[in-house]
């Protein structure tokens, strides 16, 4: 490979690098809560009103006024905007909703998936059926 070759093969890795703090911190930026906990989220100021996105996703509770308490409903993402009494935004902010995976078994059987949370006893959270099958013979 020429020099310049390599020079401009090199550019471009460390731009690729370089890029990749930007995507972790992205999600990094995103409140977390574990599916079925709760998370409190403590304000500077009192909220007013509070606006979840999906709340089939996510769910919050006004514990006192300064006080949030969030709650995971289902695994994926929404947000959450809190308002103060003038209408400004105190937090706007995405939340994702994850299963802990600590506690946490996946048992694979041909094509389908199934994961199982076990604290302390194992229920299955989300399976993964494989729906694409030869269509049946008929005579």
């Amino acid at each position: 490979m020429p020099i310049r070759g390599r020079t401009v093969f090199l550019a471009s890795i460390v731009a690729v690098a370089g890029l990749m703090p930007q995507f972790s911190q992205a999600a990094d930026d995103m409140l977390r809560v574990y599916m079925d906990h709760a998370r409190v989220l403590k304000l500077d100021r009192p909220v007013s009103k509070v606006i979840v996105g999906n709340a089939q996703v996510a769910d919050a509770t006004v514990a006192d006024p300064k006080t949030i308490v969030l709650t995971g409903r289902a695994f994926g993402t929404t947000n959450i905007v809190l308002l103060d009494a003038d209408g400004n935004a105190i937090v706007d902010e995405r939340v994702l909703v994850s299963i802990d995976e600590g506690n946490t078994v996946r048992v694979y059987r041909q094509t389908d998936r199934s994961v199982l949370s076990c604290t302390p006893n194992c229920e299955q959270h989300a399976q993964q059926t494989n729906t694409t099958s030869a269509p049946a013979a008929t005579q």
